[in-house]
């Protein structure tokens, strides 16, 4: 059952900037990585889906309700984590999370007290003033207000920028024991390792729109396999870019100063492809496991070469 929707979601803030046609669910127990760069309409999305923004065309709905016309009767069920962190001046780290209990109507004491543990967060540094806090005790705030109540929903943007790597590792090891206890989750990141680890479901964004939707399982184990290679001499190269099937093998990336190609090969065609490079002499014979990260990159490419890409959150 989709407890999250986004059906056909634009905002055109115009010079190509807002979201445009979007759509995905994220079904009970479920956790969904939203993936992109800063700018490319994950926030802008989230913002809607949390009901802030009203949009120019299509509609958001958590729980089967409109989330900007029926904001207030979702409140209760869901957690969230903005991108930027605001926290009003003036307050203690105390009085936010009380404001914050009160605002959802909810006191879990027992959450709460897991939650400043996991995170850290002692008294000493609640009884502060939120204007004073770092970004890291800030974020750290952020996620133990979301969870504290409980909630069945969590819409999570962002939520380990600003933390240390012991810390994120922590959060995504939470999240992971949230997804076991029937959690629904959306996860909105720019950091690889973190939407790797977590999500069952990944969409990409690029410029406002989905370039592509997948499970996260079908990349880890994908029947398409990856190789590196290098050619001693230049004659080899040549023979290889004249004699190579190109029903079964497919030339990725190509570099003919360096006499090197990225190729991929079905697991079917795997016997032939070795027999075929065997009469070859080769600097480099590597099979090269695609990431997540490498996956992304055909959407957003930096690099001219082998090797360079995006290195967000590492």
């Amino acid at each position: 059952m989709a407890v999250i929707e986004v059906d056909h979601l634009t905002k055109d803030y115009g010079s190509g900037r807002g979201v445009f046609d979007v759509s995905f669910s994220v079904n009970e127990g479920e956790v969904f990585g939203f993936l992109g760069p800063n700018g490319a309409g994950k926030s802008t999305t989230i913002r809607h889906l949390m009901g802030f923004s009203h949009p120019g065309d299509g509609e958001c709905r958590m729980l089967g309700k409109n989330t900007f016309k029926e904001y207030h009767d979702i409140l209760s069920h869901v957690g969230y984590i903005p991108g930027e962190i605001a926290l009003p001046a003036g307050l203690t780290g105390w009085e936010f999370i009380k404001m914050m209990q009160d605002m959802y109507g909810i006191h879990n004491d027992t959450m709460l007290r897991k939650m400043l543990d996991i995170f850290n967060l002692e008294d000493n540094v609640l009884k502060g003033d939120t204007k004073h806090m770092s970004l890291g005790v800030k974020r750290k705030l952020a996620i133990v207000t979301a969870f504290m109540s409980d909630p069945q929903i969590l819409i999570l943007d962002e939520p380990t920028s600003g933390l240390d790597p012991v810390m994120q590792q922590r959060f995504i090891e939470f999240v992971r024991e949230e997804k076991e206890r029937g959690k629904t989750i959306l996860l909105s990141s720019h950091i690889f390792s973190e939407v790797d680890a977590t999500c069952d479901r990944i969409a990409i964004i690029k410029d406002g729109r989905i370039v592509s939707e997948f499970m996260a399982n079908d990349l880890k184990h994908a029947s398409l396999k990856h190789y590196r290679i290098v050619f001693k001499d230049q004659a080899n190269y040549e023979r290889f870019k004249n004699t190579y099937d190109k029903d079964k093998i497919s030339i990725l990336k190509d570099n003919s100063m360096k006499l090197k190609v990225h190729v991929t090969v079905e697991d079917k065609d795997i016997n032939s492809f070795i027999e075929y490079f065997s009469s070859f002499e080769l600097r480099e014979f590597n099979n090269i496991k695609e990431t997540l990260e490498d996956f992304f990159m055909k959407f957003y490419k930096e690099e001219k070469d082998f090797g360079g890409a995006l290195n967000a959150g590492k």
